[in-house]
C-alpha cells in the first residue's frame, strides 16, 4: 500500500530493445517491521532497480501522497532522507522530488487533519466568546482565472495566514475567510469562443483555485467560502443597489462611454490603455449610451476626510486623494458672441487671479454645445474629423498621461466661434481640444498661455495668430518683464496688467487677487466660488451577460420609468442561454433572451412605482460591473448564511472593521475607493456601525521572474558588444534588411558576477574566437507572463520541495512590501533549513526529557523575542532569519536535546511552516496527533536573554580574524590576552610587533601589528 503501512520489496528486470521483456516483483507484507510509535512512516519507498544488463541503474520511487512513480538515475546507493543537500540538487537538476525530509506525507496528513477536524472554523456569533479580542484578517479575494495560481498569489496569502495563526495562538478570536470574485469578462469571452456557459467555466476554475490554496496549508475557514456569482450572495448586492436607488444615489444618464465593439461592452477608464481594451487589446471608442450611474461624488469630501484615520500606506492614500482631486476655484461665464439669448459658455478654473490673461477658450469634444451652438459651417468638417479621432483615445492619452501623447503635446481645432471676456469684453476664439474632458468641471477651460504650461504649448502649436500671450502675474520683487514663460507659480506672486470692467487687482498677492476676482464675478452674474472634483460619478453598467442583473424593469407604457423589484422578489437571476455573443450595436447579450426580458410588473412593485400591477414590462438587460460584488464581500464573510439580513447587527458590531487587509496596489483607486463608498452608504443606512471597512491595509510587493541573462552580438562580426551599444544596434538596419545586432539568451552557468555587474565567463562555450574580454551581460528580472515563459507554477514548487518551503521562501525573499526576484536556488535554501529543523528530531537519542542549559534557554528566548516582534511588525523575513539562527545553534547541541525547548521552537515555526511544525510537535509528544494551532504563543524571559558576555569582532590590521565571546567588564589587557590566545589570530600576529591596540569596550578590538 502506498500509504506507508507496507514496505514494497522487489526487483524489476527488463530487456534491452533487442531482447525479450520480462519482469518480476515480490511484495512482502512487512508491516510488522514498522515502528508503530513513529508518527511518520516512510512517505516514499525508493527501490534499487537494475534494468537487465543495460547501463542504467536507478531507483523506483513510489509516493504515498500521489499515484506517481518515477525513476532517477544513480551511480551510488539510494539517497537517504537525511541527505538534504544532495536531494535538493537532484530536484533542481532533474525536476524530481526532494528527499530531504518526508514533506509529502507530512503535508498531506495535516491538511487532511485540519479539514476533518475543522481546525480553523470560526464559530458563529452565538458560540464566540466576545469578551476576547478579535482579529479579522482578509485577503483581497481573487478572480478565479483558468490559469490557476502563480507564485505571486501565495505571497499575500501566506502573510495573512502567518498573521492569522499568530493571533490565534495569542488568544484572539480570528476570522480568516476566502472566496471568489467570480463574475468577470474572461469567462464570458471563453463562452463566446467555445459555447461553454460562464457558470460552468467559473465553477471549474474555482475548484482548481481552491485545491491549490488548500495544498498550501492556508488556515481559511472554508465554511465561510462564498462566490459573487452565487444567487444567495448577489441577492444582497441587488438589495444594496435598491437602497442606492431609493436614496437617489443611482440614476440613469446618457453619457459618453468607452465602447469596445469587439468585447461588446462598456469599459471603465482604467480598463482602457492607449486606446485599447486592457483585456485583449481591442480598439475602444467613445460612444454616448444610456447607463446606470452611482453618485460617488456625493461622498467625495467624506472619502477624502476619513483617509486620515486609516492605517494605510501613505502612497495609496495619496493616490486616492489625487483620484478624488478636490479643487477650489471659480466658475466663469463667457457670453457667446453669436448668441441673441445671452447664452454663456461656463468654465471652471483654479486660477481666477489670471482672468485678465485669458486669450482663448477650449471645450471638450463631448461638450453638448459643440456641434449645435459653437461650430460654424466653415469649420464643421474639420471639427467632426477631430471629434471622431478623439473618440478613439483614452482619457489618459488625451490628458498626456501616456508618454507618446505627452511627447506629441496638446492638439485642437478652431470651432469658428467666439466668446466675450466677462470683464474686458474682448473677443476670444473658441477651440475644441481633446485634453479637455467632458466629465470634468464644465467640460470647458479658459486658456492662459502665459501662466499654464499646456495652454502655452497649445498657443504655439494650435492657436497661432488667433491667440495672444498676456503676462498678468509675476514673482514678488520683480516685474512682468522679468518673467520667463510659462510662469506657473501660484504662491509668492503679484497681479499685473489686470484691470477692467470695474475690477482692478494690480499689485494684489495671489490669494487676495483670487478672492477679489471671484467676488467680482459673483456680484456681476458672471461666476461664483466653486469646489470641483476630478472624481466622476461611477459608471455602473456593463453590456455583458456574466454579471449581476439589475433588479429593475421598465413598463412598456412608459419605458422611461424605472420600477424597482420588491426586496421580497430578490434575487433576480440570470437566464440560461446559449447566446453570449455581443449584439454589436450596444445592446447586451441579455436582450436576446426574450422570455426573460419580457415580464409584467408584479403587485409587490406596482404601488410604490405608481404603475398598474400586471402591465407588460421589460427587464434591464445591462448587468452590474465586476466591482459590485467585491464592494461588500468582507461583510458577508462575517455572516454568510443569513437569509434575513445581509449581516446581523450583533455580528457586524463584533467583527467589523477588517483589522488587516492585504492586496496589491493596483486596486488603490478602484476596488478600495468603491468599497469605501458603499460602506459609507451602508453606514448612513444603519447597516454598519463603522465609517470605514478596512482599518489596516498592506500592499505586498510584486514577485518578478528569475533573472534573465542576455548578451548582445554584432551580426556582422559575431562578437559580443556592450549592452548599451547592443540595444541600440537592435534598432538599426544592417543594410541587408536585418538588424545590426541580435540578442543571445545565456544561462547562469555562462556568466559570473563582478562588482555590481555580470560578465561572460571566459570558459563559456558561447565566447567566439577573438572575442575581446571582459564582456558585460544584461541581467534583468521581468514581470511574470506567459509570453516571456517565466511564470512559475506553485504546484511544481510544492511537488519538488513542499508547501512549507514555498511559504517560507516567499516570506524570506525580502520585506513583504518590496518587489522581489524569484530564485529557485532560494527555495532550495529554505528547504535545507526545514530539513535541518526536521533532523533535530531524528534518531533514537535526538531529544528527551532533559533540563535545558542556560545557553540553550538563552538561544531559545532570543528566538522567541525576535520572532514575536518581527511577526507583529510583519517583518517575516527577519523572523525566519532568527529561526535559522536558532536551528544552527540547536544542531550543535549534544543529544538528547531538551524536548521542552524543541517543542517551543515548533510553536514559533508553526505560523510559517505549519505542516512540519505540527509533525515535529507530534513526534515530541510521542505520537499525540493534536494540533498546536491554538497552543499558547511562547513568551520570552528578558532575564534569560541578558548575558554578561559580548561578542567582540577581533581585527588584526583592520581585518576581522576572529569573533570572541568576552566578558562585558573585560579590560583592554584581558581582551588582548584572550585574542592573542586564539589560534586564527595567532596566524596573523606571531613573530610581529604589536604597534597599537584599539579597544572600544563592548564593541571592537583591533590589534595593529608590524608588517
Amino acid at each position: 500500500r502506498t500509504d506507508g503501512r507496507f514496505i514494497l520489496l522487489g526487483m524489476f528486470t527488463t530487456s534491452t530493445c533487442s531482447g525479450t521483456v520480462s519482469s518480476s516483483m515480490s511484495i512482502k507484507n512487512a508491516s510488522s517491521r514498522m515502528n508503530r510509535s513513529s508518527c511518520v512512516p516512510m512517505s516514499r519507498w525508493r527501490i534499487p532497480v537494475r534494468f537487465g544488463s543495460s547501463r542504467f541503474q536507478g531507483n523506483l520511487q513510489l509516493n504515498s501522497t500521489t499515484s506517481r512513480a518515477t525513476t532517477t538515475e544513480t551511480t551510488s546507493q539510494p539517497e537517504t532522507s537525511s541527505d538534504a543537500s544532495s536531494s535538493s540538487a537532484a530536484a533542481a537538476n532533474g525536476g524530481g522530488q526532494s528527499q530531504a525530509y518526508p514533506f509529502g506525507f507530512v503535508e498531506s496528513k495535516w491538511q487532511k487533519y485540519w479539514a476533518q477536524n475543522k481546525t480553523f472554523r470560526t464559530p458563529d456569533i452565538t458560540k464566540v466568546d466576545t469578551s476576547k479580542p478579535k482579529h479579522y484578517v482578509l485577503d483581497m479575494f481573487p478572480y478565479p482565472s483558468g490559469a490557476g495560481l502563480h507564485v505571486g498569489h501565495p505571497e499575500g496569502y501566506t502573510a495573512t495566514d502567518i498573521t492569522s495563526r499568530f493571533y490565534r495562538m495569542r488568544g484572539y478570536n480570528v476570522m480568516h475567510p476566502m472566496g471568489w470574485d467570480a463574475f468577470g469578462l474572461p469567462a464570458e469571452q471563453y463562452a463566446i469562443q467555445t459555447g461553454t456557459p460562464p457558470a460552468v467555466t467559473t465553477a471549474k476554475n474555482v475548484e482548481r483555485f481552491r485545491d491549490q490554496l488548500q495544498s498550501l496549508g492556508f488556515s481559511y475557514d472554508w465554511e465561510r467560502e462564498l462566490a459573487t456569482t452565487d444567487a444567495k450572495y448577489f441577492k444582497w448586492t441587488q438589495w444594496i443597489f435598491l437602497q442606492l436607488l431609493e436614496k437617489g444615489l443611482a440614476y440613469r444618464a446618457e453619457v459618453p462611454v468607452n465602447w469596445c465593439p469587439a468585447l461588446g461592452t462598456v469599459l471603465a477608464n482604467e480598463e482602457v490603455i492607449d486606446g485599447l481594451s486592457e483585456r485583449g487589446g481591442h480598439p475602444v471608442v467613445k460612444k454616448p449610451m444610456m447607463q446606470w450611474m452611482l453618485r460617488i461624488t456625493e461622498y467625495a469630501d467624506r472619502l477624502l476626510e476619513d483617509l486620515d484615520e486609516l492605517d494605510w500606506p501613505e502612497g495609496v492614500k495619496e493616490m486616492q486623494r489625487n483620484w478624488i482631486g478636490r479643487s477650489e476655484g471659480a466658475s466663469v461665464s463667457f457670453p457667446l458672441s453669436s448668441s441673441d439669448d445671452d447664452e454663456r459658455l461656463t468654465v471652471f478654473t483654479t486660477r481666477p487671479d489670471t482672468l485678465f490673461g485669458v486669450t482663448f477658450v477650449c471645450v471638450a469634444p463631448e461638450h453638448p454645445w459643440l456641434m449645435d451652438k459653437l461650430v460654424t459651417e466653415a469649420e464643421r468638417e474639420a471639427v467632426e474629423a477631430y471629434v471622431e479621432a478623439a473618440s478613439r483615445k483614452s482619457d489618459r492619452e488625451r490628458t498626456g498621461g501616456d508618454s507618446s501623447a505627452a511627447a506629441a503635446g496638446p492638439s485642437g481645432v478652431f470651432t469658428g466661434a467666439y466668446v466675450e471676456h466677462p470683464t474686458t469684453g474682448e473677443s476670444l476664439p473658441v477651440f475644441c481640444a481633446d485634453y479637455v474632458l467632458g466629465g470634468y468641471g464644465e467640460g470647458a477651460v479658459m486658456g492662459v498661455p502665459a501662466h499654464d504650461e499646456r495652454d502655452f504649448e497649445f498657443q504655439k502649436k494650435v492657436g497661432g495668430d488667433r491667440v495672444g500671450v498676456r503676462v498678468v502675474v509675476h514673482p514678488k520683487g520683480s516685474s512682468v518683464e522679468d518673467v520667463e514663460l510659462p510662469f506657473c507659480d501660484k504662491d509668492g506672486i503679484v497681479a499685473a496688467n489686470s484691470s477692467g470692467g470695474g475690477l482692478d487687482i494690480n499689485g494684489m498677492a495671489g490669494g487676495k487677487a483670487r478672492k477679489a476676482v471671484t467676488e467680482h464675478l459673483a456680484e456681476n452674474g458672471f461666476g461664483e466660488a466653486r469646489v470641483n472634483y476630478r472624481l466622476r460619478d461611477w459608471l455602473f453598467a456593463r453590456q455583458r451577460y456574466w454579471g449581476e442583473p439589475f433588479p429593475v424593469m421598465y413598463p412598456l407604457s412608459d419605458p422611461s420609468k424605472v420600477v424597482p423589484v420588491s426586496v421580497d422578489d430578490l434575487p433576480i437571476t440570470l437566464p440560461e442561454t446559449e447566446t453570449f455573443q455581443p449584439t454589436g450595436d450596444g445592446k447586451p447579450p441579455l436582450s436576446a433572451c426574450e422570455e426573460w426580458v419580457r415580464t409584467t410588473v408584479p403587485e409587490s412593485s406596482a404601488a410604490a412605482a405608481g404603475v398598474t400591477a400586471g402591465e407588460p414590462a421589460e427587464r434591464e438587460t445591462s448587468t452590474m460591473p465586476q466591482w459590485a460584488g467585491s464592494c461588500w464581500y468582507y461583510l458577508r464573510f462575517a455572516d454568510p448564511s443569513n437569509d434575513r439580513l445581509m449581516i446581523d447587527p450583533e455580528v457586524e458590531k463584533y467583527w467589523l472593521p477588517v483589522d488587516l487587509y492585504v492586496g496589491g496596489t493596483e486596486h488603490a483607486t478602484l476596488h478600495l475607493l468603491y468599497a469605501r463608498f458603499w460602506h459609507k452608504v451602508l453606514y448612513d443606512l444603519g447597516v454598519v456601525s463603522t465609517k470605514e471597512p478596512f482599518r489596516k491595509l498592506v500592499n505586498q510587493g510584486m514577485i518578478l521572474g528569475e533573472v534573465e541573462f542576455t548578451g548582445y552580438v554584432d551580426t556582422a562580426s559575431g562578437m559580443f558588444v556592450d549592452p548599451n551599444v547592443g540595444e541600440q544596434m537592435l534598432t538599426e538596419e544592417d543594410g541587408a534588411g536585418g538588424a545590426r545586432g541580435r540578442e543571445m539568451k545565456l544561462s547562469e552557468d555562462d556568466v559570473e558576477k563582478k562588482g555590481d555587474g555580470y560578465y561572460l565567463r571566459d570558459d563559456s562555450p558561447h565566447v567566439p574566437e577573438g572575442q575581446s574580454m571582459p564582456v558585460k551581460i544584461s541581467a534583468r528580472a521581468h514581470k511574470m507572463s506567459k509570453s516571456r515563459g517565466n511564470v512559475i507554477n506553485p504546484d511544481d514548487v510544492v511537488f519538488q520541495y513542499g508547501a512549507d518551503s514555498l511559504r517560507l521562501y516567499e516570506m524570506f525573499m525580502g520585506p513583504l512590501r518590496d518587489t522581489k526576484v524569484w530564485s529557485t536556488s532560494g527555495v532550495e535554501g529554505v528547504h535545507r533549513f526545514l530539513a535541518r529543523a526536521w533532523r533535530l528530531m531524528e534518531g533514537d537519542e535526538a531529544f528527551g526529557d532533559v533540563e535545558p542549559t542556560e545557553e540553550q534557554l538563552r538561544s531559545l528566548h532570543i528566538c522567541i523575542k525576535k520572532v514575536t516582534e518581527m511577526t507583529e511588525g510583519m517583518a517575516y523575513n527577519t523572523a525566519i532569519s532568527a529561526m535559522m539562527e536558532f536551528v544552527n545553534d540547536a544542531t550543535k547541541w549534544e543529544q538528547p536535546r531538551p524536548k521542552s525547548v524543541l517543542h517551543t521552537f515548533s510553536l514559533l515555526l508553526s505560523p510559517y511552516a505549519p505542516h512540519i511544525a505540527e509533525e515535529m510537535a507530534c513526534r515530541l509528544r510521542g505520537g499525540d496527533e493534536a494540533s498546536i494551532a491554538y497552543e499558547e504563543w511562547p513568551a520570552y524571559d528578558e532575564s534569560l536573554i541578558e548575558t554578561n558576555e559580548v561578542l567582540y569582532p577581533v581585527q588584526v590590521n583592520g581585518k576581522v580574524r576572529a569573533k570572541l565571546m568576552l566578558s562585558k567588564d573585560i579590560t583592554e589587557d584581558e581582551a588582548v590576552a584572550s585574542a592573542m590566545a586564539d589560534e586564527n589570530v595567532q596566524k596573523f600576529t606571531d613573530g610581529k610587533e604589536v604597534k597599537k591596540v584599539i579597544f572600544r569596550s563592548g564593541k571592537i578590538l583591533n590589534i595593529v601589528v608590524s608588517k
